[in-house]
C-alpha cells in the first residue's frame, strides 16, 4: 500500500542508563491528520531512510554536542552519529559561523550518494541553548512542514536532537507541540490550496522518532496532539 509519509523523526533519544528500552527499528502508526498518517520510529537520523531529513541544532558552543554528560554519549546521540556520517559537516559549518543556528535559520544541505539514508538534510536553528522552552518546537516544526512542502517531498523526517545536545527537555510535551506546529502549518497550506494562492504535494506520512527510552512517552503526547486535530 502506497501512501505518502511525513517521517517527523523526532529524535528524543533516551538517557544513558536505561529504564526501559524499545528496540531500534519498532514503528507505530499513532494516528492521522488529514490523512497524514503520523508514525513513531525508534530511529536516528543519519539511517533513516528518507527524502528529506530535518535535524535541529542550537547556536554553536565548543564541543556542545560531544561534552558528555550533559550531551549523550556518542553511542546513542543521533547528532554525533549524522555529523560523522556527514564527515563532520554540521560541526564545521557551525564553529566557522557558516551557519549560526539562529532560531529559524535554515541550510537544505545535499550530501553524497550512499553516505547517509536521506537524500537531503535541512538544518533548522534553535537559538540559544540557555533560553530554550519547549513551546519553541511549535513554531519550529511549523518551519519544517512549510520548507517540505515547498521542496515537494512526499515524506520527510524531523529530528529535534534537544536531549542529543544535552537538553533536559519534557519529551512528551515536546513531541506534541512538533505535531500541533506542523499540522497547523498543513492546513494553512490546504486552506491557501481552496483560495488557488497555494500549490503542493500532498503528504501521506508523519514519523516521529524517538530514542529506545522515550518512545512510549513520545508516543503519548503525539497522540494527545492527533487528539487536538481530529476533535
Amino acid at each position: 500500500m502506497k501512501r505518502i509519509i511525513v517521517s517527523a523523526i523526532l529524535t528524543l533519544t533516551g538517557l544513558t542508563t536505561f529504564a526501559q528500552t524499545t528496540t531500534v527499528g519498532t514503528s507505530t502508526i499513532w494516528g492521522k491528520v488529514d490523512g497524514v498518517g503520523i508514525e513513531g520510529m525508534v530511529q536516528g537520523p543519519s539511517t533513516e531512510v528518507t527524502p528529506l531529513q530535518v535535524a535541529c541544532v542550537f547556536e554553536y558552543t565548543e564541543g556542545d554536542i560531544f561534552n558528555s554528560p550533559p550531551a549523550l554519549e556518542a553511542s546513542v546521540n543521533g547528532m554525533v552519529h549524522l555529523d560523522h556520517d556527514l564527515k563532520g559537516i554540521i560541526t564545521d559549518i557551525r564553529k566557522s559561523g557558516r551557519f549560526t543556528g539562529h532560531a529559524f535559520e535554515t541550510l537544505l544541505i545535499t550530501p553524497p550518494a550512499g553516505t547517509i539514508g536521506a537524500k537531503r538534510v535541512l538544518l533548522i536553528g534553535l537559538g540559544n541553548r540557555n533560553k530554550f522552552t519547549p513551546s519553541l518546537m511549535t513554531d519550529i516544526a511549523s518551519v519544517a512542514m512549510r520548507e517540505a512542502l515547498r521542496l515537494g517531498v512526499g515524506s520527510f523526517a524531523f529530528a529535534s536532537d534537544l536531549k542529543d545536545a544535552g537538553i533536559d527537555s519534557p519529551t512528551a510535551l515536546v513531541a506534541a507541540n512538533v505535531v500541533k506546529g506542523m499540522f497547523a502549518a498543513y492546513r494553512t497550506e490546504i486552506y491557501l490550496k481552496t483560495k488557488k494562492m497555494s500549490s503542493f504535494k500532498p503528504l501521506t506520512k508523519v514519523t516521529l522518532l524517538a530514542g529506545p527510552a522515550f518512545y512510549t512517552v513520545a508516543g503519548q503526547g503525539i497522540k494527545e496532539a492527533i487528539a487536538t486535530f481530529n476533535n
